[in-house]
């Protein structure tokens, strides 16, 4: 049993993390200290001082755990990575989760490439970027392979080593094709030139000697030359539009303001970069009530650039940050370089912050229903729930459904929601094995006994990952009524678990009615929140059953034919649905075309025809 007291007094003098666990064993929060033994008894103190939030989250406190670093720097660190691992329940979290691409041109290579990527590495390579999109990308790529020709092949070239042919880009134009050996480097070293000229900002000269090529061509007569220089000349406005907003030159920046009202709070990121503004983004946050400005502000910081491969030498934000020395020592040791986090008080950059505020306000007041209608329909649903069954603290929720077809390739399906939402990468399936003919009961026992026996040995390992079984729901949700529940019940108890069970009833014609909870239905209007999200997940349980039942039969149903068949084992079963797709199309193929598959001699391939004819 955790005495969390007792624990209190052994925890050190030292920095570090440290984790909060629920009764479930769930991490709910995550935070760092300079020193672990004074700021974790914060909590354990009097609440007068404590937000509603923290009051909240402490009740839920069953146990904690923690982790000594050497210094405040490693600690931070640290922390970063736990909270984007678990996603703690009370941790004020950022929404989005994105990638962001950049352009990479490989300047090491002795011909280098213009290539997407997601990740800036420590190489010889050159990186532009974050752009909006991969779209943006893709399109910017696009129109540099029309101007200058540049190849994005990982073939290896040189002078004099020719590879067998050119590719589509030499012969629409669009590459010299150093793969044939008799492209100078000097000469494409120019064009490489022009590339991170282009990519630094400098479009002026490339539209003027795009300008000059289409009244050139105008005056030849060759007026499909000019269309094509006038799209070209187009296509390089396009993308500079992007791009717009000019401050000083060479400036690499990230400008961050928030906007917030009660609950919802919205970060506005705009990314400069050579003085010019390529893009920008809106963040959610949740879990932002009852927490103030500059505490939101340095979580989304910590875990935006936890997740982003490049940050620029100069952040500016809107309000002071906390931990603000540790973060920029932090930030210049991933950046390599000095980072510095400033609120400007005045001038162009004091203008900037207040931009990227109106931006984050407006995505706020306009996302602003949309986001009640979401909270109502996703957490509101949840809510309204608990009051239902008179329970609290619901936050995963865990639907099971059966399918098969006469007892035949009987499977279950296991479908988790948290918060209202579906969480999809938790989804899991179970081919049962031990029930021979169609008993729901009996399957549905093996479902529950095989999921919680293996969430308990994953518990007693060392590590478990997020998203595994180890993860316990707080409520089991199962399809049918008092049946299946009593089996739910029995299992639980036979493995020591405490659980609260509902089912799901159906009516007559197979839509939820209402929910059996302890001895007794539970009904509830047919619009409300909860009634839906309760019909959501019954539907996704039994599709998700349904969708693996069907793949099973298609694999046994080509199993079967074809195995009937002296001579045809898996390797030439394989080799056959490649060729031919489909057992309608082997049962059509003449003589000649069973011939053809590899791996299937002529007496095989005689075989198979007088089998199927």
């Amino acid at each position: 049993m955790f005495d969390i007291q007792e624990e209190l007094k052994k925890l050190p003098d030292k920095p570090g993390v440290y984790l909060m666990h629920d009764k479930h064993d769930t991490i709910i929060y995550i935070g760092k200290a300079v020193v672990l033994k004074n700021r974790v008894r914060q909590y354990f103190q009097s609440s007068r001082n404590q937000t509603a939030k923290i009051r909240r989250m402490v009740s839920q406190i069953a146990w904690f755990e923690y982790i000594i670093t050497d210094t405040e720097l490693e600690a931070l660190v640290l922390e970063c990575n736990l909270i984007k691992e678990h996603s703690p329940k009370y941790n004020t979290m950022l929404k989005d989760d994105k990638a962001y691409p950049y352009i990479k041109v490989t300047v090491g290579e002795e011909y280098p490439r213009a290539l997407f990527a997601r990740r800036i590495k420590r190489d010889k390579a050159k990186y532009f970027g974050p752009y909006k999109s991969a779209g943006a990308v893709k399109e910017t790529l696009e129109l540099l392979r029309k101007l200058y020709g540049i190849r994005s092949c990982n073939k290896k070239v040189g002078w004099g080593t020719v590879n067998d042919r050119p590719c589509l880009y030499y012969h629409m134009g669009q590459c010299p094709a150093p793969c044939q050996g008799n492209v100078p480097a000097a000469d494409y070293s120019e064009r490489v030139r022009k590339i991170i000229e282009f990519l630094n900002g400098n479009d002026r000269g490339v539209v003027a000697d795009l300008e000059e090529k289409m009244k050139h061509a105008s005056e030849q007569m060759d007026f499909e030359a000019a269309a094509g220089y006038r799209d070209l000349i187009a296509a390089v406005r396009s993308v500079s539009l992007k791009q717009k907003v000019n401050t000083s030159q060479g400036v690499q920046r990230d400008v961050i303001a928030l906007a917030k009202d009660g609950e919802d709070a919205v970060v506005s990121i705009f990314y400069i970069r050579e003085g010019k503004l390529l893009g920008r983004d809106h963040f959610h946050m949740a879990g932002a009530g009852g927490e103030n400005q500059e505490t939101i502000l340095t979580d989304f910081i910590k875990q935006f650039y936890v997740g982003t491969p490049h940050v620029p030498k100069e952040i500016l934000v809107q309000y002071p940050i906390h931990d603000q020395n540790v973060i920029e020592e932090w930030l210049s040791e991933k950046a390599s370089q000095k980072v510095t986090v400033a609120v400007p008080q005045k001038g162009t950059k004091h203008q900037l912050v207040q931009m990227a505020y109106e931006n984050a306000r407006n995505v706020l007041v306009q996302d602003g229903e949309k986001l009640k209608r979401e909270q109502q329909r996703t957490v509101g649903a949840v809510r309204e729930l608990e009051q239902l069954l008179g329970l609290s603290g619901l936050h995963r929720m865990e639907a099971y459904d059966i399918s098969n077809t006469n007892g035949y390739e009987t499977v279950a399906s296991m479908i988790v929601f948290e918060d209202g939402k579906p969480k999809n990468r938790d989804y899991r399936r179970f081919k049962i094995r031990t029930v021979k003919g169609p008993d729901d009961y009996k399957s549905m026992e093996e479902t529950l006994t095989r999921r919680f026996t293996h969430g308990i040995r994953e518990r007693g390992e060392e590590k478990a990952e997020a998203g595994s079984f180890s993860q316990f729901p707080d409520i089991l949700m199962m399809d049918g009524g008092k049946g299946q529940v009593n089996i739910a019940l029995r299992v639980l108890e036979q493995l020591g678990l405490s659980i609260p069970v509902c089912g799901m009833v159906k009516d007559d014609n197979h839509r939820t009615r209402g929910l059996y909870y302890k001895n007794r239905e539970i009904t509830f209007p047919s619009g409300s929140a909860a009634f839906q999200m309760l019909t959501r997940m019954q539907d996704e349980a039994h599709r998700f059953a349904i969708t693996y039942h069907k793949l099973l039969r298609r694999q046994t149903q080509v199993r079967s034919v074809l195995d009937d068949i002296p001579g045809v084992g898996p390797a030439r079963r394989k080799a056959l649905m490649k060729q031919f797709k489909d057992i309608q199309r082997i049962k059509e193929a003449s003589l000649e075309e069973l011939r053809e598959v590899p791996g299937i001699s002529e007496s095989l391939a005689r075989d198979i025809f007088q089998f199927f004819h």
